[in-house]
Order: structure tokens, then C-alpha cells, then sequence
């Protein structure tokens, strides 16, 4: 776990605490605030690493080292029940576009994966391929809010903030046979 001291998040969010898990993917660190709502995670132990995935308003200078509720929802998915990761609650800032991008990602079962394209149209703008990559690209919350299940237009894994790798074992894990994506 990484450290560090309190302080209040510019936005007045409460203090953030954050803990670093050990996964078969590598060590795993979730932000929380003091509602149990993860603000980011990832498949990291650098904490400068992730709290760059927040914009500036939304950062914790400092954070709080300690146990996250969400911890147990990590354990879970780990040991194959896969689906009580988006039962964690999260809290992402973004626009009305990137807010319905988000809550289309939560929406995609375990064991299936959407394209851009299909993401595009589930956020109900079917030309807006680029704008669902970006949803993908500033999804803070890692594994809660499962960008990791949309692939690229040709059906290849394409970007991953955490890296490919991770990308595919967690499709793996997940029942997606990716054994025939790049």
C-alpha cells in the first residue's frame, strides 16, 4: 500500500482512502471516498499513476491509506463471481455524454464484449464512434465500470489504460474467448 496524509478533495469531497490489492493480474489499487464510492482503481501500486486518471478538480491532493469497501467486490471477482463488481458503487465527473457512456459500460453482461460502434449506439449516438473510445479512455474506476469488455470496431482488443494483458486475461477470466484477438 502506498501512503500519505489527509486532506479535503477541491470539489468537497470528503477524504479519500485508498488500498492496494494483490490480484493475479498484478497489484490492484482502488480510491474510495468516505461513501464507499470508488473514484478510481486500477491495476497499479503507483498512486501518482492513479490519481492522474482524475481531472485536477477532482483529485485528492493527499490520500488515506486503509481498507476499501470495495475490497471484498475485488476478492469476489477474483474467486469468479465476476458481476459483484458493478454492485460497488462509483462516482465519475463528466459531461451528459460521457455520464451515459459510463452507466452503457455497466450495463454490458460478464462474458460479452460491445464494440465502439455498439457502444456508440447503446449511448444513443450512433456516429459518436470516437466520443465511445474517449468514454473507454477517461473511465477513472477500472474493473467497476468495466471498459475493459469493448473492443475495437474490427473485433481487436485495441487500448487499455492498464495494458493489454490485463485487458485479456480479466475477457479471459470473464468467459470471452480472446484467444483470437490481437
Amino acid at each position: 500500500m502506498t501512503g500519505a496524509t489527509t486532506r479535503t478533495m477541491l470539489d468537497g469531497t470528503p477524504t479519500a482512502t485508498m488500498q492496494t490489492l494483490d490480484t493475479p493480474d498484478g497489484p490492484f489499487t482502488v480510491l474510495e471516498d468516505t461513501e464507499g464510492r470508488v473514484l478510481a482503481s486500477g491495476w497499479t501500486d503507483d498512486t501518482a499513476r492513479l490519481l492522474a486518471r482524475l481531472a485536477d478538480r477532482h483529485r485528492p491532493e493527499h490520500v488515506t491509506v486503509g481498507r476499501v469497501a470495495a475490497a471484498e467486490a475485488v476478492d469476489a471477482y477474483y474467486a469468479g463471481e465476476v458481476e459483484h463488481a458493478m454492485q460497488v458503487p462509483v462516482r465519475q465527473h463528466g459531461t451528459e455524454l460521457f455520464t451515459e457512456g459510463w452507466q452503457q459500460l455497466r450495463a454490458i453482461p460478464a462474458g460479452t464484449v460491445l464494440t465502439y460502434t455498439e457502444l456508440a449506439a447503446a449511448m444513443g449516438r450512433p456516429d459518436a464512434v470516437r466520443a465511445a473510445a474517449s468514454v473507454c479512455a477517461r473511465n477513472a474506476p477500472a474493473l467497476f465500470v468495466p471498459c475493459h469488455r469493448v473492443l475495437r470496431s474490427d473485433g481487436t482488443l485495441g487500448g487499455f489504460a492498464w495494458g493489454l494483458d490485463v485487458k485479456r486475461s480479466l475477457l479471459e477470466r470473464e468467459s470471452v474467448g480472446v484467444t483470437a484477438l490481437v
